[in-house]
């Protein structure tokens, strides 16, 4: 199942770039701006009828502490694969700290629903794929948007490839139970966020710009572990954009912008 997912959305990449060598626009990082706003308007139109309207039915009905067991559960699946990125980037250290998380919270923490590891003082990592290539020098490549999926890149879209192909949560059998898994962690990521996406809306002009510029900012700085280079951290000023974002929503939604649109499927890390 996975590996025809994975071919599917390689030959997704394919067609989408062959339609978008005809589409200019000012911004380099962005030649498939028509395709990317077509899809961020499809994405935007399925959160507004059904993605928002769940999330907040979600947090409305269950409790606070049974929404943190949930995100609990996940995140703990998820230290799985962040440790073996850790691994292959070169920080056997953080490799070592995020499978002892994974011990901690799977056994004290009752299958990961409490976060002991974090009371413990043992750090929470995010790495997946993309950050992974990101760090073996692969640069980001044209920035797109997939239906679903939200904000990517070429590169953190090969990453995402091998994020659904060894997730635990999309690999779980029976069915049935995986089917639940999936759209349960969705709901829940969304459901987290909804303060955020409040921000960005009132904060952007323009949210497409918006979400384009602070996914690849956010991810230059996870790719650095929050210390990328500084000629790639500040554009010249000649260059920076007329309508720049807020910073301090920047700050705050920036999450939402990395995050799948609801139903979409990710390794969670």
């Amino acid at each position: 199942m996975t590996m025809r997912w994975a071919r599917k959305l390689l030959v997704a990449m394919l067609l989408s770039g062959a339609a978008g060598c005809a589409t200019t626009n000012g911004d380099p990082r962005d030649p498939l701006e028509g395709f990317n706003r077509a899809m961020f308007s499809f994405n935007d139109g399925f959160d507004e009828a059904i993605g928002k309207p769940v999330a907040t039915a979600y947090r409305d009905v269950l409790p606070a502490q049974v929404r943190t067991w949930v995100r609990n559960f996940f995140a703990n699946i998820a230290d799985l694969w962040i440790g073996a990125n850790n691994l292959v980037q070169g920080k056997p250290l953080d490799a070592v700290t995020d499978w002892a998380r994974f011990g901690f919270n799977t056994t004290l923490g009752l299958f990961g629903i409490n976060d002991v590891a974090s009371e413990m003082g043992i750090e929470k990592h995010d790495e997946d794929f993309g950050q992974t290539f990101g760090r073996w020098g692969a640069g980001d490549g044209p920035y797109v948007v997939w239906p679903f999926l939200g904000s990517s890149s070429v590169r953190d879209s090969a990453g995402l490839v091998l994020d659904i192909h060894f997730d635990p949560v999309v690999n779980h059998d029976p069915k049935g139970v995986r089917y639940s898994m999936v759209v349960l962690r969705a709901i829940g990521r969304r459901a987290d966020l909804l303060d955020a996406s409040r921000i960005l809306e009132e904060a952007a002009l323009d949210k497409y710009v918006f979400q384009r510029d602070a996914y690849l900012q956010r991810r230059r700085s996870l790719v650095h572990d929050g210390n990328p280079p500084r000629a790639a951290r500040e554009l010249p000023r000649a260059e920076a954009p007329e309508t720049a974002p807020l910073p301090r929503a920047i700050d705050t939604a920036v999450r939402l912008l990395e995050e799948p649109a609801p139903g979409a499927v990710s390794s969670g890390g």
